[in-house]
C-alpha cells in the first residue's frame, strides 16, 4: 500500500442497512470500503481485488460466513487477509468456530463504534 492509499476494508455483509452503517463509520474513520451482500459476491471480488481487511457476517444465506472464510484460507491470493466476524453470533462455540475457520478476531452487534474501529485499526 502506498503511503496515501487509505486501507480497503471489505464488508461482507447481507443486510443493507448493517453495510450503510458500518460503512460509514469506516469511511469516516480514515477506510476504503467495498462492499458484499452474499459469500459469493464476496470470493468473486476477491479473485480481482486484495483488501487489507475482512469484516465478515456470519448468518447470510447460501453460504455462512464460516464457510466463506474456510475458502479465502484455502486460497493462496487470499489467505493472508485478515478476516474479523462481525455477528449477532455470541456463544463461546460461535467465536471458537470463527478462530479455527481462521478469523483473526471476533465482534458482536450491537457493536461499539470506538470498538469496531479499534480493531480494524
Amino acid at each position: 500500500m502506498k503511503q496515501d492509499e487509505k486501507p480497503l476494508v471489505l464488508v461482507v455483509d447481507d443486510n443493507q442497512q448493517n453495510i450503510q452503517v458500518i460503512g460509514n463509520l469506516l469511511q469516516e474513520n480514515g477506510f476504503d470500503v467495498a462492499v458484499s451482500l452474499s459469500g459469493n459476491d464476496a470470493l468473486g471480488f476477491l479473485g480481482n481485488e486484495s483488501p487489507d481487511l475482512i469484516l465478515l457476517d456470519i448468518m447470510m444465506p447460501e453460504m455462512d460466513g464460516y464457510e466463506v472464510c474456510k475458502i479465502i484460507k484455502k486460497n493462496e491470493l487470499s489467505k493472508h487477509i485478515p478476516v474479523i466476524f462481525l455477528t449477532a453470533k455470541h456463544e463461546t462455540e460461535d467465536l471458537i468456530k470463527g478462530f479455527k475457520v481462521g478469523g483473526v478476531d471476533y465482534v458482536t452487534k450491537p457493536f461499539n463504534a470506538e470498538e469496531l474501529i479499534a480493531r480494524v485499526s
